[in-house]
């Protein structure tokens, strides 16, 4: 039995492309394919914990939950699960969002496949932090400019202060619902929903889902 990995992209070729690709390594087993944050957290939810990815090919700009919300969500909830960035944005900010959230690693998509191979068994085996050439550069000049704080919830402050309405939404964002769904359950508009969103964001002193799930995590407020 090889690595147990999962490949998540919007793109059905790019999925099915890399998956092609990386069967041939005996050391690698592909064990969940998703086409974004969102339909990768409800996958992860039906597996058994043995039957886990050990590691996680992520993409960025995906629809419902995008790549760097979906890594924050699952250290979160799966710490034991690395990911691996897999992009075409090799940008500062996507890079430090990235880093922010958790990622083990940050690859482009024009990476060999004995490159990705490689990186995915440095990860597990070794501890490393693969990254492509030019990318390690950007992260080198990175850590060394930045002065900018790594955001951090203030649970301190995040009280039950929310509505229970927002309360119902929070929940159902924990449960990995995107507005649409939320919106369908609760029989409100996709946009209703949004505006509650703002508003638990304000009260959790948050500004993304990742975080404010973070925080209904960390205070077991859902079980």
């Amino acid at each position: 039995m090889g690595i147990r990995i999962a490949i998540v992209d919007d793109k059905r070729l790019m999925r099915t492309t890399l998956f092609e690709q990386l069967s041939y390594y005996e050391e690698i087993e592909v064990v969940l394919m998703a086409a974004d944050g969102d339909d990768f957290l409800m996958n992860m939810k039906a597996l058994p914990a043995e039957k886990l990815p050990q590691l996680v090919l992520m993409d960025i700009e995906m629809p419902n939950i995008d790549g760097i919300e979906a890594v924050a969500i699952t250290k979160e909830i799966y710490p034991q699960v690395l990911c691996l960035m897999l992009t075409v944005f090799d940008d500062d900010e996507k890079l430090f969002e990235a880093i922010q959230a958790g990622a083990s690693g940050y690859l482009l998509k024009d990476e060999k496949p004995v490159n990705i191979v490689k990186a995915i068994t440095e990860s597990i085996y070794d501890g490393g932090v693969p990254m492509s050439p030019r990318i390690a550069q950007k992260a080198l000049l990175l850590l060394r400019n930045t002065n900018k704080p790594i955001e951090t919830p203030k649970e301190e402050q995040a009280e039950s202060v929310l509505s229970d309405r927002e309360i119902e939404i929070l929940q159902r964002i924990v449960d990995g619902l995107n507005y649409q769904q939320i919106g369908e359950r609760l029989f409100i508009s996709p946009h209703t929903v949004r505006k509650h969103t703002a508003n638990i964001y304000n009260k959790l002193h948050v500004s993304n889902k990742a975080s404010a799930i973070k925080v209904a995590i960390h205070k077991k407020w859902f079980k």
